[in-house]
């Protein structure tokens, strides 16, 4: 392999158009900048290949299941809450007075979450009564987000299409740069918010926050209610996506201009940027839930 076509996925020569790939130079790059799946070779003349940077808004299609479509952000999302759920239960399956270490870890994860929402609900009830569904969230986030920075996760996958104009398809991708995730999350959130408000005021006086023909006021007041719910999920969706997938593409682009030892500061970085994200999201989530609490009860 010559020097021009050193990094690439799959030899120009190579008469697969389907091949599953390990090429050690990618990997060898892939240790400090596992989005570099996305460095693919664009076809120019006859059979010169230059080195490019094809960014990929919408996750790539594995395959289907009975029809349904499954996403390689799919299935690192169900990798997420795979070790979410494992790592849950075996916590719990033996729990002792005096804690073994990965008893104490849950324990400090639970207690802080659960202090972190007394101080912003002020009343414990209520923390505990929400801390499932904001815990989750909170978890299910920053998982997703620290699991994409992994080394590894999108290196390993394969090229599709003609020979020379070969697109690579990583098996794994961040589920929260997909914004049909970040969307699902959403509707999770302003979906639950919902269903608080009318389990503590009932449907028809819930319902009335929206419809109300007293008045020309309440009236207009009800239609902008109802577009501030719209405005959640596509903020919330958004806000997520847009800054995960923005972390990405530089990591990219830092890490095409200079792939050894100066991406790293970089990679703390959007491990803190994960980390607030997945905070932010689920702070969000929780104040909307006490304000339909607040307002259910007056």
């Amino acid at each position: 392999m010559d020097e021009e076509t050193r990094g690439i996925h799959s030899p120009a020569s190579c008469p697969e158009a389907l091949s599953l790939i390990w090429d050690f130079p990618h990997l060898y790059k892939s240790a400090f900048l596992p989005y570099n799946t996305y460095l693919w070779l664009k076809p120019q003349t006859g059979k010169t290949m230059g080195e490019g940077i094809h960014i990929s808004f919408q996750a790539e299609v594995l395959g289907s299941i009975f029809g349904i479509p499954v996403s390689n952000s799919l299935i690192l999302a169900l990798i997420t809450g795979a070790v979410l759920v494992g790592s849950g239960l075996f916590a719990v399956r033996a729990l002792s007075l005096v804690p073994p270490r990965i008893q104490s870890v849950a324990e400090m994860i639970i207690e802080g979450l659960l202090g972190l929402m007394d101080q912003i609900l002020g009343n414990r009830e209520q923390a505990l009564k929400f801390f499932p569904l904001v815990a989750s969230i909170f978890l299910f986030i920053l998982f997703n987000n620290w699991l994409g920075l992994l080394p590894g996760i999108g290196s390993f996958g394969f090229t599709e299409g003609e020979v020379g104009h070969e697109v690579f398809v990583p098996f794994f991708r961040s589920a929260n740069s997909d914004l049909n995730t970040t969307l699902a999350l959403a509707l999770i959130s302003v979906g639950a918010t919902q269903l608080f408000g009318i389990a503590h005021l009932g449907f028809f006086k819930h319902v009335s926050r929206f419809i109300n023909f007293k008045n020309p006021i309440t009236f207009f007041v009800g239609i902008l209610e109802i577009i501030g719910e719209f405005a959640k999920v596509v903020s919330f969706s958004f806000r997520l996506f847009g800054n995960i997938f923005a972390g990405e593409v530089l990591l990219i682009i830092i890490m095409t201009l200079v792939p050894v030892l100066v991406p790293f500061p970089f990679l703390f970085l959007e491990l803190f940027v994960g980390f607030i994200q997945a905070l932010v999201f689920a702070v969000l989530t929780l104040i909307f839930l006490k304000v339909a609490t607040e307002t259910a009860e007056h």
